[in-house]
Order: C-alpha cells, then structure tokens, then sequence
C-alpha cells in the first residue's frame, strides 16, 4: 500500500491513521491535502465468481478523481494460476484519472456519456465486479468525504433557466423562496475555525468584537427573469442576457462587512482568490475577465452593500443550473513572510424549481438509466444477449437429439455427422468463444456456497456457465452424467474429434484388458475426494490443485500459460490419438462429481436385449470408452451418451440378434436362435 501511495503520488510526506466510517487515510504533502486512500473491503463485500470480496487499494485526489486502483487480494480461480494477474492490474490502471462522478462499463454501453473499458478476455465477470467495487466504492467515499455530491441521474441532459417566467417581486421575498442565499459569519466563527492551527491567535477579535461581523455574504443566479430583473432592473438585465454566450451563467455577489470577498489577488494576477464555485466536485475560479462590477440593485428593501459583483461561470465548465452548487469563501491568515493558511466556508445554493425546466429524458437517456439501476448481473446477460441465444439454441437441438434418439440412431450416417458438427461447435464456440467450460471449482464453489452465505447472484454473473449447468443438471436426472461429458465437454470434444481422425487415419488404437480399465475408474473419484477435503481446509488450494484438470489451458485459454501447463494438456491430448478420452475416463474430478448425482436418474434411454452380453459381445467391444460390461450392461456412471451402441441396436445388418431373427423371418422359419460366435469388430 505504501509503495502504490509512493508511485501515485510521490510528495506524500504524512499519512494519516485510518479514520471514519470507511478507514480512509488521508495523504499529505506538507500542510496540504493531496489525497485519500482506502481499502475497498472496508466499504463493499460484494463476492466475486470464487464467492469472496475482492480488495483493492483506491486512491482519490481532493476533488474526487480516481488516482490509482490496485488489487490487493482476491480469490478468483481464473486469475489464480490461469490469466497472468498483470492483466488485471493493466485493467485496473484504466481508473487513473475517471472521476468518482463518472460512469464505468466494462464493454459496450448505450449510455454515450459513459466511459467503456474492454475486458479482460476470459476474466470478464471478475472485472465486472472489480468495475462495480472501484467505482461504487470510490463514490462513496468521496460522498462520505465531502468531495462530491451525491447525485442520482445518470447521463440524463442539464436542466435550463426558464424565460418566461417572470414576477414582480422584492428582497424579501427573493430572499424567502430561496433565489437570494446568504451567508454571515462573525468574528468568533472565524477565530474558531483556525483554532488549533499555526494560525490560532493571528489577527484575532477581541472579547467584544466576538459576535460582530465578519462578513454578510448574499449570492443570487441571475439569469432567471424573475430574479435578475428585479435586482438589475429591465435594461441592466437585457444587456447582460445579450453580453452572455449560450451556456453562460451569470452569478450576483454581494457582501458588507470587515471582509472583502475580492480583496486584492485579482489585481495583481488576475484571479479572484477569495471566491471560488464548486458544482460536480469541480473547482471554478474566476479571474478579472469574468467580473463586472454591480452598480445598483433595485429590488425594493434591498440592504446596502460594501461590495456588489457580478461572476459570470463560463461554457466550458458545464455548469447545471438545475444542481446544487456552492459558493466557497476563502479566509486567509499570514502564518510567515510567505507561509499562510485558509480555512472555507461554503454558502450552498438551489435554484427554486419554479424558475428550472427539466427536460425529459430521451428514449437513449431513460434506457442509460435503466441499465445504471439494474443489478450487475442483469447487465451481463444483456451484454452477452445474443451468445446466450446461441447457446440456448444448441441446447434445444440436443434436446431434440436425445428426446428423437430412438428415429435417429436408425440413421447412423447422418447421426455420426451431426455428433461431429455438434462436437465442433462445443470445442470452438461453446469452449474457446463462449468459455462455458464447466469445471470442478464450480462445484466445490457451489458446495461451499450453500453452507456459506448462499446468494444466487453469485451464479448468475456468469450466465453461459449458469445455463449449463442447468441444462446439466436436468440432464442428470434424465440420461446421466454421460449428456454433459460426451456432448458439452469442450475439452471431452477435443479429444473426441482428434482420436475420430486418428482413426480414419488408421492410427493403431489400444484398449486395457476390461478388469484393469475398470479399477482405473477409481482414481477420478479419489483425485474428487482430495480436492473436496483440501477445499476444507482452503479453498485457494484447492482451485490450485484443480489444475490437475487441464480445462483452462486448453479451452479457457487457448493454451496460452506456461509450458508446463501447456505440456500437461498436449500430453493428454496426444494419447487421445492412441485411445479415446483417457482423461474423461480416469483422471477427471468433474466427471466423478457429475457420476455421483446419476444413480438418480428417472429413466434408462437406451435399449438393451436379453442376449446383450450373453452370448452377444459388439457394443461391448465397440464402445470405444468402454461403458459396457461383459455381461452387456452400461455402467451410466461412465457412459458418454455417444449413441453409437443405440445405433447397433437398431441396424439389422449389423445387430446379430437381428440378423439372425431377419435371417429365420427371411426363411419362415420359427427356430430357437442357435449360440452366436464371436464377432469381429469393423470400426465404422
């Protein structure tokens, strides 16, 4: 923290204890206040997709600009030994300069006024949630502090002073509805604010003089028909209406007392150095050219002055006549022949609501709006819109191959194509375009999330993995584990599609002797059961030994990490040409996980005969991840739904029970079916 303080901001010299409601430091150089610096988990505990907070260090400048953001800790499993964290630190230096005022949104945006930031690929619901603690947090504490105002409309349009509005009225009444502000301040107030300071004691009033005044300070907005023609009169009002640019303001200050608000700084360089407006967090200071001098004002009771001016606020500050604004007095005291100190003192101001047309809002502003309100989560399904229609659609169509598996497996030509084509969009959209590869941190996440703090919203920022999950778990309950990890397992796919060509280019294929395959089974469910006891213990360790799954490698990113990670998914792979889905069988922790929820199942799809197994042995022999006993059963804890045993079932060419029952049909014959041989597998 120290060091980021440094970096940002290298003429800190004092930082404060932590202080208030948020523990905000403040940072200064000298005397002077040149920053403030918090820790996000301090003001928000929002869960990121690991379901902890994310910490970062925020630094604000005094008028509430971001300065630096930087992640202190978090626990996202992406980002643990997966995406290089230096992408997300680039990400956060993207705040540098933003002001707290200003809206963030991490991609596109239909808000025009909004400042867009690209994500980090593969990371994007984490720097979502960073998006929303910088800049939610960083509001906050500038509120909290006094830096900004708390404003509520989002890129909607400045209100505009009415013209047509116009009422005879005096100085009590300007006074009383709130058009003419004041602000009196005595002698004491003032000895009172610097007590404490080098200050304390210079230039102070007497015992008797402690109550008189200082200075009596009025402020008015002038370019209000019913205020500024009553104060200036019809032709001092005409001719400063047509002296002002569009976008101009015109503010009347008047003051009496033993304190002039002008003093004498604008006379030597120019600049009034006793007033400053501030609106938006935004200093204004106005210099010699936007000053005239007030000869009279006319409404009637109007007091006598000492000083009466008038400010004119420029175009290029955008000043929002409908928005609080205030005006800030700058007290000065000589601390030294060339050291002082100021304290401020600020007199608020609104301009009544009679003499302000609000504009409505536009149909791009309302929906700008509409997004700002709405929760993040709901923001990301709207931006991801259009791939989550994709992946809807792909699921509708498995859907409709499972629920029709019985007609299609009758076609085995065009059933074998179409497995290919769903194959290749699960590996290249639904794994390296869409990153939806499920993994088995999410289900050590969703186990620790209900007997920890459950919250939906926790899913639901990312909804291609959500969706999924859904779809996988209703899957579960009809066919088993097999739907997800022989049809929406990217890096299952990826092994699939390279042993399919291994095979048309007749690379040798090996299989282990059944009773070997079968007690390798084990380990995938030993590898589930020490991860789950390590996430016990710690979670981070846990996501970090879950790299025995070579998911983020090969899909999440590409293969793009370092080469051992790189050499661990290409090892695996390059066996896939020898036999097919090594990994799926024996290694895979999310596979066993799923296995454990399939013995529920409600139905059981696919077909069998009573001579499957006894005497006949092709789909055994053919399954080519070795899900059928000898006995002709399918263990559905390690079936991968590829169909391929439903499509023997129905061809009677090649379905011995069947060839030989169209063989006696074919004879008229009603024969008991004499004992089968051995068959001898033709691969497909």
């Amino acid at each position: 923290m120290q060091q980021r303080i440094d970096t940002a901001l290298p003429d800190v010299d004092v930082i404060s204890e932590p202080e208030g409601e948020y523990n905000v430091r403040t940072l200064y150089a000298g005397e002077e206040v040149v920053g403030y610096s918090y820790q996000s988990i301090d003001v928000t505990t929002i869960p990121a997709y690991s379901g902890k907070p994310i910490n970062l260090h925020v630094i604000l400048d005094p008028l509430g600009v971001i300065v630096d953001a930087y992640v202190l800790e978090h626990h996202e499993p992406i980002l643990l030994i997966g995406i290089p964290e230096q992408k997300l630190h680039d990400f956060t230096s993207k705040y540098t300069g933003v002001s707290v005022n200003q809206r963030v949104v991490v991609g596109r945006s239909r808000d025009e006024n909004a400042v867009t930031v690209d994500a980090v690929s593969g990371a994007t619901v984490t720097v979502m949630v960073v998006n929303e603690i910088v800049m939610g947090t960083a509001h906050t504490v500038a509120v909290s502090l006094g830096l900004v105002e708390e404003t509520s409309g989002v890129g909607t349009r400045p209100a505009t002073v009415r013209d047509d509005v116009y009422q005879e009225a005096d100085w009590e009444t300007l006074t009383g509805n709130g058009a003419i502000r004041r602000l009196r301040l005595t002698h004491g107030q003032i000895d009172e604010a610097f007590r404490g300071t080098p200050a304390e004691g210079i230039d102070e009033a007497g015992p008797d003089q402690a109550d008189t005044t200082f200075i009596d300070l009025y402020v008015a907005h002038l370019n209000p028909p019913t205020i500024g023609r009553n104060l200036l009169g019809d032709n001092q009002y005409r001719f400063l209406m047509e002296d002002l640019e569009p976008g101009e303001h015109a503010i009347a200050v008047m003051g009496r007392g033993d304190y002039s608000y002008k003093g004498s700084g604008y006379v030597r360089g120019g600049i009034f150095d006793r007033l400053q407006l501030r609106q938006f967090g935004e200093m204004m200071s106005f210099r010699d050219l936007d000053h005239d001098r007030l000869s009279d004002v006319y409404a009637a009771g109007t007091p006598d002055f000492d000083e009466k001016s008038i400010f004119i606020v420029r175009d290029e500050h955008a000043f929002d006549p409908g928005t609080p604004w205030s005006l800030e007095l700058l007290v000065r005291r000589q601390t030294g022949p060339v050291s002082s100190m100021f304290s401020s003192f600020e007199l608020a101001y609104q301009l009544p609501e009679d003499y302000l047309e609000r504009p409505l809002p536009t149909e791009q502003e309302l929906a700008a709006i509409e997004e700002a309100n709405r929760p993040m989560w709901v923001n990301i399904w709207y931006q991801q819109s259009w791939q989550i229609a994709v992946v809807i659609t792909a699921l509708l169509v498995l859907l409709g191959i499972l629920f029709f598996q019985d007609k299609l497996t009758k076609h085995p030509t065009m059933l074998h194509w179409l497995r290919r084509g769903y194959l290749v969009f699960t590996v290249v959209f639904l794994g390296w375009y869409a990153l939806g590869q499920l993994s088995i941190v999410n289900v050590l996440t969703f186990v620790h999330a209900v007997f920890d703090d459950f919250r939906w919203e926790l899913f639901l920022t990312d909804p291609i993995i959500f969706i999924l999950w859904v779809f996988t778990a209703g899957s579960i309950l009809l066919w088993g584990r097999g739907v997800f990890c022989g049809w929406l397992c990217p890096f299952g796919a990826l092994q699939e599609l390279i042993n399919e060509a291994a095979r048309k280019l007749k690379v040798p294929q090996y299989e282990l002797p059944f009773a070997v395959h079968e007690r390798l089974w084990a380990i995938k469910y030993i590898v589930l059961m020490v991860l789950f006891a390590i996430s016990l213990e710690s979670m981070s360790v846990a996501e970090r030994a879950a790299e025995v799954e070579p998911f983020k490698t090969a899909i999440t990113l590409k293969f793009d990490r370092q080469w051992w990670f790189v050499l661990y998914a290409v090892i695996l792979l390059v066996i896939s040409i020898f036999t097919r889905k090594v990994y799926c069988r024996y290694i895979c922790p999310l596979g066993a996980a799923l296995a454990i929820p399939s013995k529920f199942r409600l139905f059981d799809w696919l077909k069998r005969r009573k001579e499957c197994g006894d005497p006949c042995q092709l789909c055994a022999k053919e399954c080519e991840i070795q899900a059928i006993h000898p006995d002709g059963h399918i263990n559905h804890n390690e079936c991968h739904y590829c169909l391929d045993c439903q499509m023997t079932y129905h061809n009677d060419e090649k379905c011995p029970p069947l060839i030989l029952k169209k063989k006696r049909a074919r004879n008229g014959k009603k024969e008991p079916i004499p004992e089968l041989i051995p068959v001898h597998v033709v691969e497909p």
